[in-house]
């Protein structure tokens, strides 16, 4: 063990090192540490337009080059400042090696949704938090939504046998730099049902149980669809990037966004409730309480499968906005 390390006051602010700080979702983890109380001493993306770092944390370093990143964190190590956490808000296929690097460093990793893009990595970072004795947790902020914990509460409750059957639908639109990204390349963000859907995937199941039957009608770079039985659920989604999808009454607002769960035909109100959550998913991990890499499991299958599985068309239990989309 280091001599020099020294060791923390449990009261004191935990320090932090974020990576894809220029990334879309890095706002809302910066936020996080600052709204828990804490610090983020270090911060790397190969993108410079970082200017948001003024409002949160403006003394934090700053790195374009990873190598010179990772030799900074090991330097603070050596000199006894030790990272307590690294959040994680990468391209979705650095996820893994992102993670692997904050456990080497003794580290406990906070990552974003996916955590990983194939089964078998789960397996592996199961290994790898064993061999370093750090925990891996995921941001599942649908978990902590005021309104899904109430329609988990009633599910349980209920304890029955009853089947829901459930529309989801999500379409939120992107422009022509979605397709040039690394999102667009299905190699890199997973494709659509991943990128967009894994956090659904993952509240359905948290809810309705491990999935019994996952098909696959549509599946494009723009939108797809299919049908996944639940232990206590049907389920019919579709998701969408494309802004032509929107209902009609959406796009006359000028919105860009929409998501609607109906359950036996009554829509679950969920659109609010959005702002806080990274910050109280951070509250929770604090406290001990994040999700680990088990609860992530059944999503990744999920949307494994979906990319991997040749589309059926309109057959079975089809959601109602593909009939449509056939229409045109």
């Amino acid at each position: 063990m280091n001599q020099n390390i020294v060791m923390k006051n449990p009261n004191q602010p935990k320090h932090f090192a974020l990576i894809g700080v220029a990334g879309f979702v890095a706002v809302r983890h910066l936020r996080a540490i600052h709204d828990t109380g804490n610090v983020l001493l270090a911060a790397l993306d190969p993108s410079d337009t970082v200017g948001i770092l003024d409002s949160y944390f403006p003394n934090a370093d700053f790195f374009v080059e990873f190598e010179r990143f990772d030799r900074h964190i090991d330097k603070m190590r050596r000199i006894g400042t030790r990272i307590d956490y690294v959040s994680i808000c990468s391209p979705n296929y650095l996820h893994d090696s992102h993670i692997r690097f904050a456990l080497k460093h003794q580290a406990d990793a906070i990552c974003e949704k996916p955590m990983v893009l194939n089964p078998w990595n789960v397996d592996a970072l199961q290994e790898f938090e064993q061999e370093t004795g750090r925990k891996i947790n995921n941001i599942l902020q649908l978990r902590l939504h005021p309104s899904i914990k109430a329609l988990k509460k009633n599910i349980d409750r209920e304890n029955g046998e009853k089947i829901y059957d459930i529309d989801l639908t999500y379409i939120t639109s992107r422009g022509h730099w979605y397709f040039i990204s690394w999102k667009g390349d299905i190699h890199k963000s997973g494709g659509i049902a991943t990128n967009i859907g894994v956090h659904f995937f993952d509240m359905l199941t948290w809810i309705f149980g491990k999935p019994v039957e996952n098909r696959v009608h549509l599946l494009e770079n723009n939108r797809a669809s299919g049908f996944l039985q639940l232990e206590k659920a049907r389920v019919r989604w579709f998701l969408s990037v494309n802004a032509a999808d929107l209902p009609e009454a959406v796009r006359k607002k000028g919105q860009r966004t929409y998501r609607s769960i109906l359950i036996d035909g009554e829509e679950i109100e969920f659109s609010d409730g959005f702002t806080d959550l990274h910050t109280e998913s951070y509250r929770q991990i604090l406290k001990g309480n994040g999700f680990g890499i088990e609860d992530i499991r059944r999503s990744i299958e999920i949307v494994y499968h979906i990319r991997n599985t040749q589309p059926e068309g309109l057959s079975g239990e089809v959601h109602p906005l593909l009939f449509n989309l056939s229409k045109k």
